[in-house]
């Protein structure tokens, strides 16, 4: 894909995104617009995969998303990049739908892996497939994705712990740090301190993209962390975004972590992000 073929979906992504969550009056929009260059670069520049899917992933890159509550994003990119069909996406959070609220292994949708309702559990997933992978002398990668305010939780600490003893270097995890989660600001509820230092004292290589909504600065940080793979250590990225990016009067606020817009908030999103070539489902 072009650059320009990539910024037409990241907009169209957001458009997916509001109107997926406006149509239930339910879900994540904040996060899962701030994550849109993310994974359009992910799957779009970095990620070796088949849309024939297959749960053992053999000979592909995989991706675990482990703040499952950003799902809207997660589907819209899965969807368009042709995992499953576009028009499904009018199915979030329906009864009966394939595309749940948090992304569940059991309903059988392609290109989910994990279910991730329960924060925290993620890395731990990833960091066993990537040793499955060197145990079945897989070259591909392991990719993750969490959130700053996932970051409390316990078990990815000990997660962080474990992939650096045992030299797991073929992972790549990528935090969200938005500075925001649902009861307010990070700083505000459990400060995380110098990340970066705490990272690195952590056995991790640490790399740092303060640009996290500019698509070509992703692609760039997504290229050197996967250059730096293989070399006995894991890798993380803190990648700087906004909540709620491309959306004015969502940024800068932990209000749309989990809140939908209503019928005037809605045209208002979508003037602000058009339709693109790819076209509404």
């Amino acid at each position: 894909m072009t650059l320009e073929q990539l910024k037409t979906q990241v907009q169209q992504t957001r458009r997916d995104i509001l109107r997926m969550v406006h149509a239930v009056n339910s879900g994540h929009p904040g996060g899962s617009l701030g994550c849109a260059e993310f994974f359009t670069a992910l799957y779009g520049t970095q990620m070796k995969f088949s849309t024939d899917f297959s749960m053992d992933g053999n000979g592909e890159d995989l991706f675990f998303l482990s703040n499952g509550h950003i799902s809207p994003v997660f589907y819209s990119t899965l969807a368009r990049f042709g995992f499953f069909p576009v028009e499904e996406l009018s199915t979030f959070r329906k009864i009966d739908s394939r595309l749940q609220g948090h992304p569940t292994t059991h309903e059988g949708l392609p290109g989910i892996r994990m279910a991730s309702g329960s924060l925290g559990q993620g890395l731990s997933v990833a960091i066993g497939a990537a040793l499955s992978k060197k145990l079945n002398n897989d070259d591909k990668l392991v990719y993750s994705l969490h959130g700053d305010g996932e970051l409390q939780e316990g078990q990815i600490w000990e997660a962080l712990m474990y992939a650096a003893a045992k030299k797991v270097d073929n992972i790549i995890s990528t935090i969200d740090y938005n500075g925001q989660q649902i009861d307010g600001s990070t700083e505000n509820v459990l400060d995380l301190g110098d990340l970066h230092a705490k990272l690195e004292a952590f056995g991790w290589l640490v790399l740092e993209e303060k640009e996290g909504n500019d698509l070509e600065k992703v692609i760039a940080i997504l290229e050197k962390a996967k250059s730096a793979t293989g070399k006995g250590k894991p890798v993380v990225i803190i990648l700087h975004t906004e909540m709620g990016n491309g959306v004015d009067y969502m940024m800068g606020t932990h209000a749309w972590h989990g809140k939908a817009p209503n019928d005037e908030q809605l045209e208002k999103a979508l003037t602000q992000n058009p339709e693109t070539e790819l076209k509404d489902y």
